[in-house]
């Protein structure tokens, strides 16, 4: 591996600032300074320290839940907002792609990882996996209206410019305007959507969980690396 990529994996410095480290001779390989960036080293034998502190990178892919917070886009280059994987420090963290990306006013559950086949079951609708969403709707809905969305929601509703009826969700009420979908599919814009198909609005939406995977222990802004038991759900 070239040296200036072992020291982004390694660190959180890019690869600019990388070649800076070296050419300010403060990295050694086998003890022997080394200023060359295109230098090859084998991560496995050679003993590269900075500073006198070795440095070392982490075998195989990495997943990642991070709490979104409201006003971070789901993209991977900023455009009009501040995005997602501002908020989180890990190395060569432009090589991690989103599972089910959220929009910029909603907050919750976001799994990241390097691992694209990983992330394709994530997401695929043929998995099933269920992803709870709480939401604030801007009209209350009566209790006639209430029931009428939960049988409806439960057959599968046509939305507007789809040609296929959604898979059947589970649709519950906490009182007028707040209420829980749990869905197995994951359209564009679809707990708005399936809102507006009923003459409402969603005001607030948070995903709090995906699968067996919460947000529990986590403050909005923070991530953390999943589990053993969490990465092979999917």
């Amino acid at each position: 591996m070239r040296l200036d990529k072992f020291l982004s994996k390694a660190t959180e410095l890019s690869r600019k600032d990388a070649k800076k480290v070296l050419h300010a001779g403060e990295i050694s390989v086998n003890g022997i300074i080394i200023k060359d960036s295109s230098h090859h080293i084998d991560v496995a034998c050679d003993e590269v320290l900075w500073a006198g502190e070795p440095l070392s990178v982490a075998e195989g892919n990495r997943y990642i839940l991070l709490y979104k917070p409201d006003g971070f886009e789901c993209t991977l280059k900023a455009k009009e907002y501040p995005i997602v994987t501002d908020l989180i420090a890990v190395p060569e963290v432009d090589s991690l792609r989103i599972a089910g990306r959220l929009d910029v006013d909603t907050t919750g559950a976001l799994l990241l990882s390097d691992d694209g086949a990983w992330l394709h079951r994530v997401t695929s609708p043929k998995r099933h996996q269920p992803k709870r969403y709480e939401l604030t709707l801007a009209d209350p809905m009566d209790a006639d209206a209430q029931a009428h969305a939960i049988k409806q929601v439960a057959n599968g509703i046509l939305l507007d410019g789809d040609d296929e009826k959604t898979r059947p969700a589970e649709l519950s009420f906490i009182d007028e305007t707040h209420a829980v979908l749990i869905l197995t599919e994951g359209k564009y814009h679809q707990v708005k959507r399936m809102m507006a198909y009923f003459g409402n609005k969603v005001i607030e939406l948070h995903r709090a969980s995906i699968g067996d995977i919460t947000l529990d222990g986590l403050e909005m802004g923070e991530c953390r690396f999943l589990k053993p038991d969490e990465i092979a759900q999917f």
